[in-house]
């Protein structure tokens, strides 16, 4: 089968980063400019097409040939753009010709970014991309500012700047170079063909888009400038403040106010501040404060950016955004982080922002941009005649850990009732389940621990997970931690497994089989390629770049490797233990389960318009939620005996059941 490498440049007035392919496509001005391809990793051609060139019709036939792959670093975006240039009218049949660099880098554990993934394999300075090709961007792809010097254009053609122009085929070309050699170094590491048709499936999935209710998020938008502002103006009233947002004059501000040291404004002081203070103006100030902080009030403004002349929001989905576990990242309206709501009257609150009540929005639900926050989810709806169907996955995670640790107790609590909090309180307390209620501290206490303990977490671990705020005292942290330990035996057991087998395979350099893994070294000398890969039940593979064995901060032997840091978002060295490899093998596989229900509910025709985390939305029929939590809950081939189960609910609008 031949291969051709492709990488494109493109004009449109719309903003791709803040707007995304879809509506930056649709634009009436979008244009393709530059061609650039290969075939079968020989010397790579460039067509101007900006200058009136013409892509040789060989090429454009073998573009659509079915024994023709073709490859390119986000492809998502080169297939997408050559759809509209050559009005292609089955674009997802075509999608299946199509292969992305980026994805097998991601596979392969190495960061997004073809520049970052160039570095991290090594490629040699003139095999990466351009430094100025940002610069080159912003003057070609982009609208320019008209003024005198300029002539008033409001566009940079080949033309006007002919040396820049000449750069930026270079530089159209280089990536091309770049792409055909990062293909050659990762193609005796292959990903599988499960992933691809899942790649598919996940372009199907953001073409295809989620309905937004633009009336309401026009309405959202009104309503949080004018509140806004009318905070503002009570804190500069109060304060005398001329910026009552800057953190350096309220913070000075405050200290003469209540006569003590503040030491910074973030969320959580703010919040321990305004519990301690008496009514009066310090305390107002600070509740203006945490109103005005309400930044998720901002996604409304980015669904608007977004949604295309049908009002349907598009590429909110990242395929492998999590490179590590292979799940999915939310893009554009960050519909993974969405706020929670806890509104008791939705529909209410709903039809206020949209008639722009403000008064009456005041009355009843007092702080209006935490109200507005809890509704963001709400603005995403079904297209008429249909309603959303959410279905989740109930506690994937510690039905996965379960299962693979063959922690009995647990399987049997999934098996049958499903309170795993309950349960895991009558396991450490030696309680009867039945005496465990709802609002119980030992409820409470069982359900922090299975939270934050599953994956080798300590003291630390249930306090990041909120403990203290629950009211368990920091004197009653150790004896939790050793009562979840002692009934979950089997899961502890599986930290020191998984570490002892990792440290095994990098000692000896042969695979080791544990609880269905295969946990392995893999090295190919020619590409200067090394991994430590585990082998999940699916048969797909974690991949851990350039490994070797060091000590940690505790002063033992630890697997470390390269990979992206997730505070700093660097490319450094990274160092794991037994914990931590259960935390990526659980969620990987608890990833491979919604993949494997998502393939399932797409076979069984539903419309899938999103999926967060473990849970699925699709646009159907009331009557057809019971059939997609049947196939939720379906046994997986590769994982005898794991229990699962799907919860779901039917809906007009998007929102937490």
């Amino acid at each position: 089968m031949s291969r051709l490498s492709i990488d494109i440049e493109t004009f449109s007035s719309v903003d791709l980063k803040k707007a995304g392919l879809y509506k930056y496509v649709e634009s009436p001005d979008f244009q393709v400019l530059l061609f650039a391809y290969s075939v079968d990793y020989g010397p790579v051609q460039i067509v101007d097409l900006a200058q009136g060139e013409q892509i040789p019709q060989e090429i454009i036939s073998m573009l659509f040939k079915r024994d023709v792959t073709n490859y390119a670093y986000n492809a998502a975006f080169e297939w997408y753009c050559l759809c509209k240039h050559f009005n292609v009218q089955h674009p997802l049949v075509w999608l299946r010709q199509w292969r992305c660099t980026q994805v097998h880098g991601l596979y392969c554990g190495y960061p997004a970014g073809l520049s970052a993934l160039g570095e991290a394999l090594g490629l040699p300075q003139d095999k990466r991309k351009l430094g100025v090709g940002g610069s080159l961007i912003r003057t070609f792809c982009v609208p320019c500012k008209p003024t005198k010097t300029n002539g008033y254009r409001t566009r940079t053609l080949p033309h006007h700047e002919p040396e820049k122009w000449q750069l930026f085929r270079q530089y159209c070309v280089g990536d091309v170079v770049a792409e055909v050699e990062i293909q050659k170094r990762l193609s005796s590491f292959q990903v599988p063909e499960q992933e691809w048709e899942l790649w598919f499936l996940d372009q199907g999935i953001n073409v295809r888009g989620l309905l937004c209710d633009l009336q309401m998020v026009e309405s959202a938008l009104v309503i949080a400038d004018q509140v806004t502002n009318e905070l503002k103006q009570e804190a500069m009233i109060i304060t005398g403040i001329a910026n009552p947002k800057s953190v350096q004059q309220l913070t000075k501000w405050l200290e003469e106010e209540i006569e003590e040291e503040v030491e910074d404004l973030k969320k959580d002081t703010v919040i321990k501040l305004i519990d301690k203070l008496d009514e009066g103006r310090a305390k107002r100030v600070l509740e203006i404060r945490q109103e005005l902080s309400k930044t998720s009030v901002k996604k409304y403004a980015a669904m608007k950016t977004v949604a295309c002349s049908d009002s349907r929001v598009r590429g909110l989905l990242q395929f492998y955004g999590a490179n590590r576990t292979g799940r999915w990242a939310g893009r554009l309206v960050q519909i993974h982080n969405l706020p929670k709501n806890h509104l008791n009257s939705i529909e209410f609150a709903r039809q206020l922002v949209v008639s722009r009540n403000i008064n009456l929005l005041k009355f009843v639900y007092g702080n209006i941009p935490d109200t507005l926050s809890q509704l963001i989810r709400t603005a995403f709806t079904a297209k008429d005649g249909k309603l959303l169907l959410v279905a989740d996955y109930s506690a994937i995670e510690a039905r996965v850990i379960a299962w693979l640790a063959c922690e009995q107790w647990r399987l049997d609590v999934f098996n049958s009732h499903g309170k795993i909090y309950e349960a895991s309180a009558s396991q450490m307390f030696g309680v009867p389940l039945e005496q465990i209620t709802k609002g119980s501290d030992l409820r409470q206490k069982g359900k922090v621990a299975e939270l934050a303990l599953g994956y080798q977490g300590s003291k630390g671990a249930l306090i990041k997970m909120g403990a203290l705020d629950m009211g368990i005292s920091e004197e009653e942290l150790p004896d939790i931690v050793l009562r979840w330990r002692n009934a979950n035996r089997r899961i502890v057991d599986l930290w020191f497994s998984l570490e002892a087998a990792a440290l095994r395979v990098m000692e000896t350099g042969e695979a080791v089989g544990i609880k269905g893994l295969i946990f392995a070294r893999e090295s190919h000398y020619e590409s200067n390629q090394d991994f430590f890969t585990v082998s999940l039940p699916s048969r797909r593979k974690l991949y851990y770049a350039k490994p070797f064995i060091k000590e940690n901060d505790f002063g033992k032997p630890a697997l470390h490797y390269w990979g992206v840091d997730q505070t700093k978002k660097k490319w450094t060295v990274q160092s794991t233990y037994g914990g931590k490899l259960v935390e990526n093998v659980v969620q990987a596989i608890a990833r491979d389960c919604l993949a494997v229900s998502l393939m399932r509910t797409a076979a069984a025709g539903y419309d899938i318009v999103l999926h967060v985390h473990d849970e699925i939305g699709a646009e159907g029929y009331e009557h057809e939620l019971d059939r997609m939590l049947e196939i939720m809950g379906q046994p997986i081939a590769w994982a005898p005996g794991l229990p699962l189960r799907g919860d779901g609910f039917v809906t007009k609008y998007y929102m937490k059941d």
